[in-house]
């Protein structure tokens, strides 16, 4: 086990930011991610220590102009700048401009606040300050870089045509989770390669750097489920306690709420399963359910609509999902066990928590053995070369077929079954080719294909395996779909 923590992942977005930043000249960078993702680790470890020295970070915060102003000027103040302090945002801009001309790098972070109202007038004279500085071809300068976690924000102050920094970026970095070869880097040097290990952190974390880390720090990355979630959220001192609230649900104040927590409990629920809940208990807010939904999904990127695997996008068989695997488990199984802490016993209130973690964990498996199906085929990893997105489908008729794979060039489709238990899986194959059936009958041209069964769970044993094997099915745990890709 390693005690020190390293950099792992991102390599891609790394020598990227390192080609951006050495190029001597005039850069607008955008790097955009969800919070806790690794954008400012992401921008110190790019700098070279030469070029440290001459760096200006500011967390803009959420507040009016003049609290916006303070902190900036606190900012640099701590970073040892020696202009003349700002007084209000358009001189706020115009020190950021002086300090790239004369060799800086400016990091904002929090940059969507500035799509508010208020606080306009820095990105109306930002604008003239970047026009400036683009126009000094040939001259050694410094570069701009803005982090935003609100994707719809981050567009209409940078990408709408009526909005002062329209057509300025000149570079963009879009941040996504670390793949799963980072996370089993993680593992291996701190924890183990134990299969229920994987999925219970992915599903609980997916690919946020931040939260490995904060396990790592609190001596817990490699203990046992319930000694991980007692430390992590269940003590006073629990650096993940208040971190939805803090991060993901501030930003909403309160709305919206009834929507995302059923959506969180009832995953694959549709639009009339949501109106329903909403009608019955809160008749007045039933029209709003569609309004709430598009805001939830477009703007702050919270839930997604997923139609089955080949359907058309305006198919009313689309089902939604909490796009980010914390949030789910924070609003499913976390949220009321932790806010009874000061009203019941810690034992059985994390042991609460972890079974409803458990239950999690069969939608989470699906989405782990889709994602490691499109990381080994990028990698050329494997027995089985991907076209398309790997998919689900479903019906009507209660068919359910949890992963779609499509090897077009081939003409090969393979068609999965996830359980989170081995022995459930097993009991289910012989309903499960009733379902691949159903999915022949409804798209027939894939009969010509050869059609692959796959029986998919964290750990499959030997005898398991050769009964599945014996049914029709290749049989894959996690064991083997992470082959390659672990250290």
């Amino acid at each position: 086990m390693s005690d020190s923590w390293g950099f792992y992942g991102r390599s891609v977005e790394l020598e990227a930011l390192r080609q951006i930043v050495s190029r001597g000249r005039w850069f607008f960078l955008k790097i955009s991610g969800r919070r806790r993702i690794g954008k400012t680790s992401l921008i110190q470890r790019a700098l070279r220590p030469d070029q440290r020295e001459r760096v200006l970070y500011i967390q803009v915060p959420d507040s009016d102009p003049g609290g916006v102003v303070s902190t900036a000027r606190d900012f640099m103040e701590m970073f040892g700048v020696e202009q003349a302090l700002p007084s209000d945002l358009r001189a706020l801009a115009t020190t950021i401009g002086a300090l790239i001309e004369a060799g800086w790098i400016v990091a904002i972070d929090e940059f969507q606040y500035f799509n508010r109202k208020a606080l306009y007038e820095f990105t109306s004279q930002l604008q003239s300050e970047v026009d400036r500085l683009a126009s000094k071809t040939g001259v050694a300068c410094g570069g701009l870089i803005v982090l935003g976690s609100i994707h719809t924000e981050m567009t209409a102050l940078l990408e709408d045509r009526a909005a002062p920094l329209y057509n300025r970026v000149t570079d963009a970095i879009d941040l996504g989770h670390l793949d799963i070869a980072a996370v089993l880097e993680i593992l291996a040097a701190h924890a183990d390669n134990d299969p229920d290990r994987l999925l219970f952190l992915w599903n609980l974390f997916e690919g946020v750097p931040k939260f490995y880390r904060d396990c790592f720090e609190q001596g817990v990355l490699g203990q046992d489920r319930r000694a991980l979630l007692a430390r992590m959220f269940f003590s006073s001192s629990s650096p993940l306690r208040n971190e939805a609230e803090s991060w993901f649900l501030r930003e909403l104040r309160g709305r919206y709420d009834l929507v995302l927590k059923y959506i969180a409990t009832h995953q694959g629920c549709t639009n009339p399963d949501i109106v329903s809940y909403v009608r019955s208990v809160e008749p007045d807010n039933e029209k709003q359910v569609g309004g709430y939904l598009k805001v939830l999904d477009e703007r702050y990127q919270m839930v997604e609509r997923l139609q089955p695997v080949f359907a058309k996008r305006n198919a009313r068989l689309g089902r939604f999902y909490i796009r980010d695997n914390f949030l789910r488990s924070w609003l499913a199984a976390l949220a009321i066990p932790v806010a009874s802490l000061n009203f019941r016993p810690v034992e059985a209130l994390v042991s609460q928590a972890d079974e409803r973690l458990r239950e999690a964990e069969g939608h989470g498996l699906e989405r782990l053995a889709a994602s490691l199906y499109e990381e080994r085929s990028r990698r050329g990893l494997g027995d089985f070369s991907l076209t398309s997105h790997v998919r689900g489908w479903w019906d009507r008729n209660d068919t359910e077929i949890d992963l779609v794979a499509l090897d077009e060039t081939s003409e090969v489709i393979r068609l999965g079954t996830c359980k989170r238990a081995a022995d459930k899986l097993l009991a289910g194959l012989g309903t499960f080719d009733g379902h691949v059936e159903r999915f022949l009958d409804a798209l027939p041209r894939y009969r010509g294909w050869r059609v692959e069964r796959v029986a998919i769970a964290p750990i499959i044993a030997p005898e398991q395996a050769t009964r599945i094997r014996a049914a029709g099915y290749l049989p894959q745990d996690l064991h083997a779909l992470t082959e390659g890709l672990r250290p």
